[in-house]
């Protein structure tokens, strides 16, 4: 993937001060006339004030076979959450990350802005946020970095049926400031089922398209991936 974080699937409900995390990850080895293997594996680390939100995210992912890499993705993430009033929160992120596949070297962001609680009930949350934000982007087959201001919209359902049981999903509307024909689009979706008091069955859908992907790649992507998640 490009890649987008879907930080509602990494957000803790919880009425607790203090810290909170989690560690997953999966791997798999085949052999079918050549050998294939595959990691995927992410930490999230949160701490919870009063007014703040701290939250430190990692991941990375390869699916190598036959001295060549299908998939090699990574990230890092921090974002900064600060309650205003009991429906506006302010937020201040930034990353960085790097795709082999989509042929991103790298790419920075920085970003701030408001995020909007439309509803909060126990079973069912639904959040609104819109955050401008600065990236710096470099392509392997472009000599020289791009840099955009864009705008980071999402609208996100989280719908807890029971307490095993966790669905969160999220769309994301990023266009260029001044180019809304440069654009991408992104839906994430995530279930977890709890199989113990610390762990979590994990299946995590992702599908991203991007109108103006680097030379060569498609302008859609897509993504389906289970695994296990520990409580830290």
């Amino acid at each position: 993937m490009g890649q987008i974080v879907n930080m509602e699937s990494q957000r803790y409900q919880t009425d607790t001060t203090g810290w909170a995390g989690t560690a997953g990850g999966n791997f798999a080895l085949s052999n079918y006339g050549q050998k294939v293997f595959a990691v995927n594996a992410h930490a999230h680390v949160q701490y919870k004030s009063k007014k703040s939100l701290y939250l430190f995210l990692g991941g990375y992912g390869f699916l190598k076979g036959d001295q060549q890499s299908f998939v090699d993705h990574g990230f890092l993430h921090f974002r900064y959450n600060y309650k205003l009033t009991k429906t506006v929160r302010l937020e201040a992120f930034t990353q960085v990350q790097q795709n082999v596949i989509t042929k991103i070297q790298y790419r920075y962001l920085f970003g701030a802005g408001p995020r909007f609680k439309i509803l909060g009930l126990e079973k069912l949350r639904i959040y609104a946020g819109t955050l401008p934000m600065y990236e710096i982007e470099k392509e392997k087959d472009r000599p020289k970095p791009l840099y955009d201001w864009r705008l980071s919209n999402y609208l996100s359902i989280t719908w807890v049926p029971n307490k095993q049981t966790e669905l969160t999903t999220t769309t994301y509307y990023q266009p260029v400031l001044f180019d809304i024909g440069d654009y991408r689009l992104l839906n994430q979706s995530s279930l977890k089922v709890k199989a113990g008091k610390k762990i979590a069955v994990a299946i995590n859908w992702n599908y991203q398209y991007d109108a103006s992907p680097a030379a060569g790649i498609v302008t859609d992507t897509y993504n389906f991936s289970t695994g296990i998640e520990v409580e830290l």
